[in-house]
């Protein structure tokens, strides 16, 4: 590795630290070392592969979900998908902690926002669940964890992302192929969330329910965002990015015509929150362009994977290795600028080792997903805590069975490749 990239890791160390932006440390970062570049004008290789990096019509699918997931996180859809979820487990021992688990699966994977999941159904659940008894700290940690499956099971923005810096990979075959993950990492929590309630008593008495078909009839128009979506995709009807264009337009009539939770006046705040959202994804999508070519350029994956490939034979051993590597960035890095960053550096070696680009992408998002949840930058945590009215240390701890469980289903999903590509195979998908 040649002195372009130890000063490009230098510098993008020294801004982090610094507590410069991510995306501009990415940018910054690139421009210093492409200065060292002999023949070629480093203002010139950053713009051309910022802009030429976003110029893609797969990305229109971000700020049209984000548009999506905003209307839908405003749009009344907590309440009813809490009261379906409670008239199906409440009334099991324990069961608001089911309810809880399940209704972020369901939350988070309509609005693809673990945060916006965290908040809205941990402004609701984590209350309740302290007047029933259940522990403060439990509660939060609960919904913290439980919030990040909505990334895995689709739609999911971060899904999309690592499909336009994997390149060549389907976004259909990666949202199919988290439904069982996303699955998997819920039921791990919610048997962490059983033993838990059972340990200490939490939720002895019946947690009293509703009717199935009344609540299940009031969260289907909720629902069906995913199956229009998913759906459509599968079914040619539409693109990835025509699907967001349509889950916007559903968002908006279920949510201020249907449902009217959203006032037409409050449409303009949404639109201005959402374009705040897209522009920092765009930004950081650009910059990542710009330092992945400098990468390719200086031969940095192939030599990272040439390296990684010699320290051992074993298929296993390396693919522990990537997880612990991936989850140490995740505690001190965002998802999206990790997703963009170490993509192009452990994708080869994953294919060398004869993963699926989509097996991959999904063992990325879990392994960045358990990173939400952890300090000193973990988002979720942040949210869970301020909504639980706790402190970060108190929360922590209560949160290490629920590491256990992601950790647990990270290796499955990690070591069983059928989890993973069981239904993309079904459905014709390599």
């Amino acid at each position: 590795m040649g002195a372009t990239f130890l000063i490009l890791v230098v510098s993008f160390v020294l801004l982090i630290v610094i507590d410069v932006p991510v995306a501009f440390a990415l940018g910054l970062s690139a421009f210093i070392a492409a200065v060292s570049l002999p023949k070629l004008p480093p203002s010139y290789i950053v713009a051309q592969h910022m802009t030429s990096g976003i110029d893609s019509f797969t990305l229109l699918a971000i700020p049209f979900f984000i548009l999506a997931g905003n209307l839908m996180g405003r749009g009344g859809i907590a309440r009813r998908l809490i009261d379906f979820a409670n008239a199906l487990v409440g009334a099991l021992p324990g069961g608001l902690a089911y309810v809880n688990t399940l209704t972020c699966m369901m939350f988070g994977a309509i609005s693809g926002s673990a945060t916006a999941a965290v908040s809205s159904i941990g402004g609701f659940m984590i209350p309740e669940m302290n007047e029933k008894g259940y522990g403060g700290e439990f509660n939060t940690a609960l919904t913290t964890s439980a919030a990040t499956t909505g990334l895995m099971i689709p739609p999911s923005n971060i899904m999309i992302v690592y499909a336009v810096v994997a390149q060549n990979v389907s976004i259909a075959a990666l949202f199919i192929a988290g439904i069982l993950p996303g699955i998997v990492v819920g039921l791990c929590i919610m048997a962490v969330a059983a033993l838990v309630s059972l340990r200490f008593g939490f939720g002895q008495s019946a947690d009293k329910r509703g009717p199935i078909i009344r609540s299940g009839l009031a969260a289907v128009p909720a629902l069906l965002l995913i199956v229009i979506v998913l759906g459509g995709i599968l079914g040619g009807v539409f693109s990835a990015t025509e699907a967001a264009a349509v889950a916007v337009a559903y968002a908006f009539l279920l949510s201020v015509l249907v449902y009217r939770e959203v006032p037409m006046k409050d449409i303009p705040e949404i639109l201005l929150e959402s374009g705040k959202t897209t522009a920092i994804v765009m930004l950081l999508i650009a910059a990542s362009q710009a330092m992945s070519w400098l990468l390719a350029y200086q031969r940095i994956p192939e030599e990272i994977s040439s390296g990684l490939l010699t320290l051992s034979s074993n298929k296993f051993v390396l693919l522990l290795l990537i997880n612990l590597i991936l989850l140490a960035v995740g505690t001190v890095m965002d998802m999206t600028p990790a997703v963009l960053i170490f993509t192009p550096l452990f994708l080869p070696v994953a294919i060398k080792l004869g993963l699926s680009p989509v097996h991959f992408g999904i063992i990325l998002i879990a392994n960045l997903c358990i990173g939400l949840c952890t300090p000193p930058v973990g988002t979720c945590l942040f949210v869970g805590c301020t909504v639980g009215k706790t402190t970060i240390g108190q929360t922590s701890r209560a949160m290490l069975p629920f590491y256990a469980a992601m950790v647990f289903s990270l290796l499955l999903i990690t070591y069983i490749p059928g989890i993973t590509m069981l239904i993309p195979h079904l459905l014709g998908y390599k």
